[in-house]
């Protein structure tokens, strides 16, 4: 494939995320409250099918990823723009809760089909090895979801209502994003599924359980600090109005350092930038604790980039630990735990911040560590075929 063509498809598939996200995983956040309002629900349920949505990948995703290593992840990557389509026009007509957490059901569907591992999983196919550079550049665009996703939403809703924001990420879906990856996403290399790897060679060994362990934590951490930090900043003597803005730094800080992996740093090893990125958010936490609210723009900035860093990880790790073969399900199996907390996470993070926001802090910080510890004693794929065998 020629460098312009790549460089379509990384672009194709960075704009898709922009949507995909925009219309799931960040739409309750400008939505929630206007639909909680209008169909006289309690605020609880209508977050509470978020986490349902978040839960559904959970059960599904080994599924998408067979799939995927078997033919491709081109049917599949066209079939989430059709399944958020529905997601969304099933929300758009809802009238009471359970039609409104069949729709997010279906979202959450979309979100197995459509959400990073597959693009990630496509560039591997590709790519082989080399996909390290496409999947860190799909990251950087796609993180700006919540940059674009969250205004846009909101000025779509201000203009025809939340019915109308739903119906038009459906419209973004079908007429826009269903295209882009039909045109620009090539097909399954010669040999497809004759070349499937056997699934059953996917084991959990010790490198698959570290990576699992520390993806999971990982995930936990960012959604509790998604759904509190302006409320933890608040809790050290930040105005709600100032922790709230330094809480956008959060996004800034992904994103510049999605870039610096594109570019500056895309050379070091993906496990040396992985363990920095563990660290992070435990610095900005020992600032926070050690200066008060003064110190919240360092936290949230900590947070941004560790979190940048490892959704980058999250796709060039299993990668660069075992090569391309079976990429696509060994990652779901890596993935799926982190699900689980990752829907758990802004209610136990909540009782622990009422408890003591130092003690919430101290709790995310040691699962940091933990992160950190787990980036030790594992050896690349490429080192482990130059090691001699040992009789």
């Amino acid at each position: 494939m020629s460098p312009d063509r790549q460089r379509l498809v990384v672009a194709g598939f960075g704009l898709g995320q922009i949507a995909a996200f925009a219309c799931s995983f960040y739409l309750m956040g400008v939505l929630g409250d206007p639909i909680a309002r209008d169909l006289g629900l309690p605020d609880a349920f209508v977050f509470g099918t978020v986490s349902l949505s978040l839960l559904v990948p959970a059960f599904v995703s080994p599924m998408v990823a067979r799939k995927i290593d078997a033919g491709g992840g081109k049917p599949v990557l066209v079939a989430s723009h059709l399944v958020f389509a529905l997601g969304l026009a099933i929300l758009g007509v809802a009238q009471h809760g359970a039609i409104l957490a069949l729709g997010m059901a279906v979202i959450g569907f979309g979100m197995a089909l459509g959400l990073s591992p597959t693009p990630f999983a496509i560039l591997v196919t590709l790519y082989g090895e080399a996909a390290r550079r496409p999947i860190t550049a799909v990251a950087l665009i796609g993180g700006l979801g919540s940059t674009v996703g969250w205004p846009l939403t909101g000025w779509v809703a201000a203009t025809i209502g939340w019915r109308g924001a739903c119906f038009a990420w459906a419209a973004v879906q079908v007429l826009v994003c269903l295209p882009l990856s039909a045109f620009l996403c090539p097909k399954a290399p010669a040999g497809g599924p004759k070349d499937e790897p056997d699934h059953a060679d996917v084991r959990w060994d010790r490198p698959m359980i570290q990576l699992t362990v520390l993806f999971a934590c990982a995930w936990f951490v960012s959604t509790c600090m998604s759904a509190h930090l302006p409320r933890l900043l608040a809790a050290f003597g930040m105005p709600m109005a100032a922790a709230t803005a330094a809480a956008g730094l959060v996004g800034v800080a992904a994103v510049t350092v999605r870039f610096l992996e594109f570019t500056v740093l895309r050379k070091l090893p993906a496990l040396a930038t992985t363990r920095v990125a563990t660290l992070m958010h435990p610095l900005g936490a020992v600032a926070l604790v050690g200066s008060g609210g003064t110190a919240g723009a360092a936290l949230a900035l900590g947070q941004g980039a560790g979190n940048g860093m490892l959704t980058v990880a999250k796709g060039v790790l299993p990668l660069s630990l075992y090569g391309p073969k079976g990429y696509a399900y060994r990652s779901a199996l890596i993935g799926r735990p982190a699900i689980f907390l990752q829907a758990a996470g802004p209610t136990v993070f909540a009782v622990a911040l009422q408890w003591s926001p130092v003690g919430a802090l101290a709790l995310t910080s040691a699962l940091c560590l933990v992160m950190f510890a787990m980036t030790f004693g594992l050896v690349p794929a490429a080192d482990q075929r130059r090691r001699p065998a040992i009789a």
